[in-house]
């Protein structure tokens, strides 16, 4: 059957020739991202054991995960969590099949606390955490969409995905900027101090880039508010000095424009997120499944995180639309911007979307129609591999926020 797939001129500026661009990373220890991580790595753990004990992934979604702040007094050369965070998981999990018991909840917390542990190194996660777990069954109906007897899965929902490549040069610089901030000088140059609650956002006026940063440091390794000042510039250094590897524009980086170190009223936190005090959080209000959050892009509001991989639409559709616009964007020569969206029925196979639309913004000079049946090609293809999406995913190959 032939898919319909539409390929057309995007007739619209070029992101890197609009005068104003925004992008916003919400970093791995923030806590939406905290909500979408614990939810995706329960549902990958869930996948696992399904396939493990029955052979093939069961109904389920873990996106649900909410986060409730506790109180914590946060002071230098210490502090402590004087009301613990609470974590609910919540969701629908398949927990029994063809007589086989399947521990669900069990498996849902012992993934929440190993994530918490390796992600939030500053937190005590017996101490500083109560997690809980309310997961129920699926809908009887939606169960029955899932588990139809067809090679290709059917979507359990009404609903369209969005993806957009190549990145620009500011949203490699967001991306990046909170990923080295932890990857690079907290774990292999040994900058203890700063926590993974970082937030970046990036401001593009022209040729000119301010990037401003909110991070929560780590009150333990910071003596003192001396030391807190000379820490917050070795960031801002490490920053001004990572930027040049994705831009030749002027850039500006300003951190934790709310201290008043004259008051010694700085960020500082026990366990280096702020859930611990005053933030709360949930699945789906942080990054968009390519991990960043694009004003100035098509977005979709899906969340993705935790999600199952099978045939859920706010899952699959998302991240699908984002490797065809990367793959597009990569082979094809003469491309400014890529936009793919793909738009689902319920109860129909997942291969066969209602519409797979792609707008592409070619450079001067270069001729439209020489690329249509090329992309064409590449959208059709990824349609008839959507599986390849779900091994992507349980095998963790793709990110999700």
């Amino acid at each position: 059957m032939a898919r319909n797939i539409c390929v057309e001129p995007y007739m619209a500026t070029p992101i890197e020739k609009q005068q104003i661009e925004l992008v916003e990373r919400k970093g791995i220890g923030h806590p939406d991202s905290i909500a979408d991580g614990l939810a995706e790595s329960v549902s990958r753990a869930l996948c696992k054991e399904y396939i493990q004990k029955c052979g093939g992934v069961l109904h389920h979604n873990t996106d649900e995960t909410q986060i409730v702040a506790g109180r914590s007094i946060p002071e230098f050369g210490g502090g402590q969590v004087i009301q613990p965070i609470y974590i609910l998981l919540v969701g629908r999990a398949t927990k029994e099949f063809q007589g086989t018991s399947i521990p669900a909840d069990t498996i849902a917390l012992k993934t929440a606390r190993n994530y918490l542990k390796n992600t939030l190194p500053s937190l005590d996660v017996d101490c500083n955490v109560i997690l809980d777990c309310k997961f129920g069954t699926g809908s009887s109906d939606l169960m029955h969409v899932f588990g139809r007897d067809s090679k290709v899965p059917v979507a359990n929902d009404t609903s369209f995905g969005v993806g957009h490549a190549p990145f620009s040069e500011l949203e490699k610089i967001v991306y990046n900027t909170e990923r080295a901030l932890v990857e690079d000088l907290k774990k292999k140059k040994g900058q203890k101090a700063v926590g993974e609650d970082i937030k970046v956002m990036g401001l593009r006026n022209g040729e000119d880039i301010t990037l401003t940063i909110c991070s929560g440091l780590v009150g333990q390794y910071v003596d003192d508010i001396g030391a807190y000042v000379n820490i917050v510039e070795e960031m801002k250094d490490y920053v001004l000095d990572l930027v040049p590897k994705y831009t030749q524009r002027n850039v500006t980086v300003d951190i934790n424009t709310a201290d008043d170190i004259a008051k010694e009223s700085v960020f500082l936190t026990v366990t280096g997120t702020s859930a611990e005090m005053g933030d709360d959080g949930s699945v789906g209000r942080g990054n968009r499944s390519n991990g960043l959050i694009t004003p100035n892009r098509p977005m979709s509001m899906e969340a993705t995180s935790g999600k199952n991989p099978i045939n859920h639409i706010g899952k699959i559709y998302n991240l699908l639309s984002t490797q065809i616009a990367r793959q597009i964007a990569t082979e094809l020569d003469g491309i400014d911007d890529v936009y793919v969206k793909l738009l689902s029925q319920i109860g129909h196979p997942i291969d066969q979307p209602l519409i797979a639309s792609a707008q592409i913004s070619t450079k001067p000079g270069v001729k439209f129609d020489s690329m249509r049946k090329e992309a064409e090609g590449i959208i059709d293809e990824w349609l008839a591999n959507t599986r390849k999406i779900t091994e992507m995913v349980a095998k963790g190959e793709l990110d999700t926020f």
